[in-house]
């Protein structure tokens, strides 16, 4: 009578596992390989951003007060940039890294901070693929 103990369940499991992941890591390899860079759509989404970022930058710190909606202006202006970059959807691997480094970085100076934000990017990643 064979015994089935929690070892030998765990052993032979855990080989299918390895096989799975050796299966995964392949898979993510070759896609990486097919992907050469990031979309040429997401890359200038993030240059438009980072242009409207320091735009807004320095209608914060323009000494000359002769057009007080500029920095409000400016303000709209790179959130909408912000909120593009959230919208894009990302589909490569490449593109799923890039927008996600990018934003970190957005994250981790607190500026990604907006319901829209968060609303925006989870849409972004329902799309129909």
């Amino acid at each position: 009578m064979s015994r089935i103990n929690r070892r030998a369940l765990l052993f032979n499991s855990g080989s299918a596992v390895i096989a799975s992941t050796v299966g995964t890591t392949a898979l993510a390899t070759e896609a990486l390989r097919r992907d050469r860079g990031p979309s040429r759509d997401l890359q200038a989404l993030i240059k438009a951003h980072k242009a409207t970022y320091a735009a807004f930058a320095n209608a914060i710190h323009e000494v000359n007060g002769s057009d007080p909606g500029h920095a409000d202006r400016a303000s709209r202006a790179e959130e909408r940039a912000l909120l593009a970059i959230c919208a894009y959807s990302a589909v490569s691997t490449w593109d799923r890294q890039v927008k996600a480094r990018y934003l970190l970085k957005i994250e981790a100076r607190g500026e990604l901070d907006l319901s829209a934000h968060m609303q925006t990017l989870l849409r972004s990643m329902m799309c129909e693929r």
